[in-house]
């Protein structure tokens, strides 16, 4: 097949959305994944009770008693049927990730990367892959919020004709660490801190802070954790990275390091955090409610899937080492090409079922994908194998429905808790010549899978090599290629979270650690939480090695979401009303709609507009930061109910620079200072319309005196 080469090195920008609307739906959802999982789906409706073995019931609302008001009898065993499956229904939670949604999706090939890899699943231009993916947060437990300042875990399981193909990745493109031996102490010093279980799901407090301070190679991702990344204003609207250095392997043994991203088409958009604050308290649901939402109505997101390639020859010609996993392959450096697209179009059916039972791991692999010395991978290949085994129950979790592979599994293994394959024979070993039974072993030609050879040559050592120890050149970078909106964020973020941390010295040393990022940052942070002027010198681990001039000139705009995608689709825009207003809701929720974006009317009661229209919200169930931007239609004579709240709802929207439009008299409303101000309009009716539309779109107005 012929390589189709772009001419345009970032045509991923440019690639439209998928068409929308039922044939599309038809079309994605049918695949052998679903057909799979259709097998193990179970209808009770029109059906009789029974117990679990089969048994029809007569009645189900009482235990068996002697007498009507006597003791329960041991006899009941339908009473301790019910029982026991109630005290054993809950699994061992995620130690981390454990706050999560899922959905099935499909990944379309766009570009044959046949002279790179033999992954099918990439080498065939139109090819189409089911699959499932788990969005979560990191630190917090299930029940914990959904909006904390936080990494996303973003992880993607293809079911491929040659076996399930996993990427366990985030929407950060680094980590904390470098090595895998660190991860348990990372994870012990993020959680709550164990002699009080205080705080859920926050890095804000002193183990955190102690441990980024004791291991300076995490400079990285705490910038980037203390960015806007972390507060994401939708699941629909966050980047996902794999992290690590993989291979591709071509048919012909060749091999080429490869780092896997995948960009939404929405853009990538954040949320301020005065503003998270508050969706926590008001929906602490909101992000799986939102993506649940858009895939339910038919708003299918869609990422780019993209590659950055570095040859082998090349691998030690970068200013950073390519397999240190607290460092990113700059744009810059490392072009990167889209391949392909991923769409989630199905919710899932049961969320245990799917979303708590599936089971990552970036050990599957298929052929033509193969690891590399990376050692925080190299730990991970050992961790997710170990976890599922607990948290399952077993050693055949992969015969769990949404686990199993789309192809035929035949092997001797045997036995084991939850074993559900009935097995032919008296073998249980490899290999046999009882009846042939031993399944064969299948060549390299016709796809068997063959680890990548490479030759190693060293000696038997704990250490780390040189080239991975510039832990703030790249901090720096990013630092410098936000714009300064951004960095204003960043400095607030450090304060908040430094602010909530009781001793000192930890306090003194970030700030110290962090002047060797930036000093006027550093600074700034040292005001606010009551720190002495930083010292570079004094925060720099004589382990670490300092940045070099080169390394210091890379800049990574790519990450600044000033130079993201702004659309108006899917945004929420709230219509505060009164309840006996005959105002034309028609046409401007037409007009909303038609621009892609989502009217959502807000009046005193659920009663429908006067020319029709749904409302969606009462006054009192909704808070204005649930709504990406705001219509205050003001009546000529307000009602007292509309006037209790609209106030607030202007005040709220205009303080997270959110597009703000009064039609009708603002005076009571915004004050008269404001009413002039970047993304706010007052006009007497709504031919304005387009001009709202286009605000919309910027979404946030940041000349404004707003709540950071």
């Amino acid at each position: 097949m012929t390589k189709k080469k772009s001419d345009d090195k970032h045509d991923f920008i440019k690639a439209p959305l998928e068409p929308e609307g039922a044939k599309k739906s038809k079309k994605v959802k049918d695949n052998a994944k679903q057909k799979d999982l259709e097998r193990n789906k179970v209808d009770n409706s029109g059906k009789a009770f029974t117990t679990n073995k089969g048994l029809k019931m007569a009645e189900e609302e009482f235990s068996l008693k002697a007498g009507k008001r006597g003791p329960s009898l041991l006899e009941d065993f339908h009473l301790r049927e019910k029982i026991m499956h109630f005290d054993h229904e809950r699994i061992p939670e995620r130690i981390v990730h454990a706050r999560g949604v899922g959905a099935h999706g499909v990944f379309k090939c766009t570009k044959d990367m046949s002279e790179y890899t033999k992954a099918t699943l990439f080498t065939e231009v139109g090819k189409e892959t089911p699959l499932f993916t788990r969005i979560s947060t990191v630190a917090g437990s299930r029940g914990s919020t959904d909006t904390p300042r936080d990494a996303r875990g973003f992880a993607l399981k293809f079911y491929t004709e040659e076996g399930n193909y996993d990427i366990a990745g985030n929407n950060i493109p680094v980590f904390f660490i470098q090595d895998a031996i660190k991860f348990p102490d990372f994870v012990h010093a993020v959680k709550p801190e164990p002699h009080n279980e205080i705080p859920q799901a926050q890095s804000a407090h002193d183990t955190f802070w102690d441990f980024i301070t004791r291991n300076q190679e995490s400079a990285h991702m705490a910038m980037w954790a203390m960015s806007d990344r972390a507060i994401p204003l939708s699941l629909r609207m966050i980047d996902g990275f794999a992290i690590h250095t993989f291979r591709f392997v071509n048919k012909d043994g060749k091999g080429t390091f490869v780092r896997f991203q995948w960009n939404p088409q929405l853009g990538v958009h954040s949320r301020v955090w005065d503003e998270t604050l508050k969706v926590s308290g008001n929906d602490p649901d909101s992000q799986r409610r939102d993506l649940y939402d858009a895939i339910d109505e038919g708003n299918y997101p869609v990422w780019d899937f993209c590659v950055q390639m570095i040859p082998e020859e090349k691998e030690f010609d970068f200013t950073y080492d390519i397999l240190d996993p607290t460092k990113v392959w700059p744009e810059e450096d490392v072009e990167k090409i889209k391949i392909g697209e991923i769409t989630l179009n199905r919710n899932v059916d049961n969320y245990f079922a799917e979303t708590e039972q599936v089971a990552f791991n970036p050990g599957n692999i298929v052929p033509g994908i193969d690891f590399t010395n990376d050692p925080l991978l190299q730990g991970r290949l050992f961790s997710y194998t170990d976890t599922q085994l607990l948290r399952l129950g077993g050693p055949n979790f992969a015969q769990i429905p949404i686990n199993r592979p789309i192809v035929g599994v035949h092997n001797n293994q045997r036995d084991g808790w939850h074993q559900h394959m009935i097995n032919k024979g008296p073998v249980a070993y490899q290999k046999s010549s009882i009846g042939d039974e031993s399944p064969y072993y299948e060549s390299v030609e016709n796809g068997g899978f063959e680890h990548y050879q490479e030759k190693i040559d060293g000696k038997v050592i704990k250490a780390r090599d040189d080239s991975f120890r510039d832990h703030f050149s790249q901090a720096t970078a990013f630092y410098n290629s936000l714009s300064d909106v951004e960095k204003e964020h960043i400095i607030n973020a450090f304060s908040f979270e430094l602010t909530k941390v009781q001793r000192k010295e930890i306090r003194q040393n970030v700030v110290d650690m962090f002047a060797n990022v930036d000093e006027d940052m550093a600074k700034a942070i040292a005001d606010n939480v009551g720190a002495d002027s930083p010292d570079k010198e004094r925060g720099f681990d004589p382990a670490g090695v300092k940045p070099t001039k080169e390394a210091l000139k890379v800049r990574m705009p790519e990450f600044s979401q000033e130079n993201t995608i702004f659309k108006t689709d899917t945004l929420k825009v709230g219509i505060y009303s009164d309840d006996e207003d005959d105002f034309d809701f028609k046409s401007l929720t037409e007009k909303i709609e038609k621009s892609k974006a989502k009217a959502e009317i807000i009046q005193k009661t659920l009663k429908e507009t006067k020319d029709g229209v749904r409302v969606d919200h009462r006054y009192d169930t909704v808070h204005p930061v649930l709504e990406d931007s705001l219509i205050i239609v003001v009546p000529e004579k307000p009602s007292d109910e509309f006037m209790k709240n609209v106030k607030e709802f202007a005040e709220e929207t205009y303080k997270h620079y959110k597009p703000l439009w009064i039609i009708g008299d603002a005076k009571d409303i915004l004050d008269k200072d404001k009413q002039d101000d970047p993304g706010v309009m007052v006009t007497k009716d709504m031919s304005d319309i387009d001009k709202f539309i286009e605000n919309v779109a910027k979404q946030r107005f940041w000349d404004r005196n707003g709540s950071i």
